[in-house]
C-alpha cells in the first residue's frame, strides 16, 4: 500500500489475523518499498513500489519505475536463492500496490518463483505483463491466489476480477476470493485462506 512499509504491513496483518503469522518451515519477509515522489499524491515523497499517473485501471502504467523496481526485488529472491532456497519454495505477494508489484515479479520478471499473492489489486488494462504473458503461450506460470473486498473504495473489486479474467486468459492458474462489506484492507477470513493456501503450495518436507 502507498505510504506503508514492511513493518507496519507485518503488524496490520498479524491484527487482523489475531496471532502471529508465522509456520514452522516458512519465513515471512516483510519488505519496505523505496521512497519516491509519488504522482497520486502531487508529488509527495512517499514509500511505493512504482509511481503512476492516477490510481485507475484505465491509466498507463510507469514501466521505467516499476523495471528499477523488480530488478531490486529480484535481488531479494536471488539472496534466498543463495540461502539454498528452492526458486520453487519462494512466494512473493503483497497488499494494494505491493500486490500489483508481485504480478509484475510473477508474471512478467520472475516467472521461476512458486507462487504470487495479489490482495486488493488490480494491473492496468494495458500492462506490459499482459503483452508477455501473450507473448509466452507455452510457458508455466506461477499459482496465483487473489482476494478483494467487494466494498473497497480504493481499488474497485471489478478491477481486481478483471485483472484475475484477464489473467486466466493467458494461462495463469488460481483462485480468487471476494469479502462482502470489505473495503480496502483484510480480513481474519482472507487470512486464514491465504495461510492454508500457503501451507498447501509449501508443504513441510
Amino acid at each position: 500500500m502507498s505510504g506503508w512499509n514492511g513493518e507496519l504491513s507485518k503488524k496490520d496483518l498479524e491484527m487482523v489475523y489475531g496471532q502471529q503469522f508465522s509456520f514452522p518451515h516458512i519465513r515471512v519477509i516483510y519488505p519496505t518499498s523505496p521512497q519516491r515522489p509519488y504522482t497520486p499524491a502531487q508529488g509527495v515523497l512517499q514509500n511505493v513500489w512504482f509511481d503512476r499517473q492516477a490510481v485507475d485501471i484505465s491509466a498507463s502504467e510507469d514501466v521505467s519505475t516499476i523495471e528499477p523496481m523488480a530488478e531490486e526485488l529480484s535481488k531479494l529472491v536471488e539472496k534466498e536463492v543463495s540461502l539454498g532456497i528452492d526458486i520453487k519454495r519462494i512466494v512473493v505477494g503483497g497488499f494494494s500496490m505491493g500486490s500489483s508489484m508481485a504480478l509484475q515479479m510473477g508474471y512478467c520478471f520472475r516467472p521461476d518463483v512458486g507462487g504470487i499473492v495479489a490482495l486488493s489489486s488490480f494491473l492496468n488494462y494495458g500492462t506490459n505483463v499482459y503483452k508477455v504473458l501473450e507473448s509466452r503461450p507455452e510457458a508455466e506460470y506461477p499459482p496465483l491466489f487473489m482476494c478483494h473486498g467487494e466494498s473497497d473504495e480504493v481499488v474497485p473489486s471489478a478491477w481486481g476480477e478483471n485483472t484475475f479474467a484477464q489473467l486466466q486468459q493467458r494461462g495463469v492458474k488460481g483462485e480468487f476470493h471476494t469479502f462482502p462489506g470489505l473495503n480496502h484492507n483484510l480480513c481474519q477470513r482472507e487470512v486464514e485462506l491465504l495461510k492454508e493456501w500457503l501451507v498447501n503450495l509449501l508443504p513441510d518436507v
